[in-house]
């Protein structure tokens, strides 16, 4: 199903079976190289309104930036607006 106004946000939708397992639609799989075995983290998104998925790779690689940046990431935190 496409969505008019979703370009390229829209995958589909899915179903949640009996024990909770959905299946991410292939052209999704595909654009963010998701193969059978990879590990994916779950984050809350948006309040309550939905969950993230994130390849555990990608999640590894952006604390592991943070971490080498942390000293200019507090300066940035301890700026008042």
């Amino acid at each position: 199903m496409k969505h008019p106004n979703l370009p390229g946000l829209f995958y589909d939708s899915v179903t949640v079976g009996e024990r909770g397992q959905v299946v991410i639609p292939a052209k999704a799989r595909r654009e963010f190289g998701i193969k059978p075995g990879d590990k994916l983290i779950v984050l809350r998104g948006m309040g309550k309104m939905g969950i993230v998925l994130v390849h555990s790779d990608h999640l590894t690689a952006m604390f592991k930036k943070m971490t080498e940046h942390i000293g200019q990431i507090k300066q940035l935190l301890s700026r008042k607006g």
